[in-house]
């Protein structure tokens, strides 16, 4: 009979630690960028730091990258004071820079009737006003926004638990003693 196989050790391997490498900033970075009136991280890529932005995703940034003539993967701290000027006016104004209709957040204004794109604290209260009509004219969207049920269709029989209350699951009946005749 042959005799078992023992197990190869194997050599665990360390790291070298890894060394730290201070890059070269270059004289015009900046660690914090303004735009919109929203600090916005100079570290990240340019098309990923506008989502900071309240009301701005990342297909309305690349958007917003194009028509301000950015490069949209380069880093939001090496930008230019004019490429940051240029940047801040077609964000503050997409509509009338060349962004589509359909990439609007506010189609059709309940007020004014126009399309619109809003931004940041402007569109928290935009919000809260469509609610608060949706509650006082007692729409059916309304009274399920009231009552913190799903607004949109959806079914209630086992998703949306924290709106039902404490969940009680099912009790096996005790065994009640006999009765005496």
């Amino acid at each position: 009979m042959a005799e078992p196989q023992k197990p190869v050790e194997q050599k665990q391997r360390q790291r070298p630690a890894e060394k730290k490498v201070e890059q070269k900033l270059p004289d015009n970075y900046k660690h914090i960028v303004r735009i919109a009136n929203v600090d916005v991280p100079g570290e990240k890529q340019i098309r990923f730091a506008l989502t900071k932005i309240k009301g701005v995703g990342i297909n309305l940034s690349d958007a917003l990258c194009v028509l301000a003539k950015v490069k949209k993967t380069d880093k939001a701290g090496n930008m230019s004071d004019q490429e940051i000027e240029s940047l801040n006016k077609v964000v503050s104004e997409p509509l009338s820079n060349g962004i589509p209709v359909w990439m609007s957040n506010r189609r059709k204004d309940y007020d004014t009737g126009l399309d619109k794109h809003i931004l940041t604290g402007t569109l928290n209260f935009v919000k809260d006003n469509d609610l608060k009509r949706l509650k006082k004219t007692k729409t059916l969207r309304g009274m399920r926004h009231q009552k913190g049920l799903p607004v949109r269709g959806q079914k209630t029989r086992s998703n949306f638990r924290r709106s039902k209350g404490k969940v009680v699951g099912v009790k096996k009946k005790s065994n009640a003693p006999a009765k005496k005749k």
